[in-house]
């Protein structure tokens, strides 16, 4: 799979992440460029999440870099769960949990901000975004062209995933 491209492999809630058919009522969508070294956290927790057996409510998608392409998959969703790099400007590593952001009208501090705030402001003018959103994140240590996590990133994956699977189970 390319960076950017959307994931049409079999989704953990049984269907098929590219199939839009029957939206499952949770979606979980990472976003991020795996060519950009900690940018590539939000695929990495997905990786990890799909190790879990999550119910058919469930649907978790690689988004990669498709920003507003993604805009039709958020519709019909009770919930929303991205999973992004989240530049704060913390230490790196920090895991970050964001939930009221948008009602706010303030954007992600994701390292991709544009793809992240572009596609839920659109969702929300369009009436389709999720009423729960949530944005779990890790504070990249460097965004730089390359493959692989930084060390920092890396080590703060697992508090992530648990983060993540509260959050999920939260929402369902």
């Amino acid at each position: 799979m390319t960076p950017g491209s959307v994931d049409g492999r079999k989704s953990a809630g049984g269907g098929t992440a590219g199939a839009t058919d029957a939206a499952a009522p949770v979606l979980v969508l990472a976003v991020g460029n795996t060519l950009l070294g900690d940018d590539g956290v939000g695929q990495a927790l997905l990786d990890r999440l799909r190790e879990f057996d999550w119910p058919a409510e469930v649907e978790l998608l690689d988004g990669g870099t498709q920003g507003l392409a993604l805009l039709g998959r958020l519709a019909g969703r009770r919930a929303l769960v991205v999973l992004d790099a989240v530049a704060l400007a913390a230490e790196p590593g920090t895991v970050h949990t964001l939930r009221e952001w948008k009602k706010a009208g303030v954007r992600a501090g994701t390292a991709h901000e544009s793809n992240v705030g572009e596609l839920l402001q659109a969702a929300i003018l369009l009436g389709d975004c999720p009423d729960r959103v949530a944005v779990i994140g890790i504070e990249p240590a460097s965004l730089a062209t390359g493959i692989g996590l930084s060390e920092a990133v890396a080590g703060a994956i697992p508090a992530a995933v648990e983060v993540a699977r509260r959050v999920i189970e939260e929402v369902l």
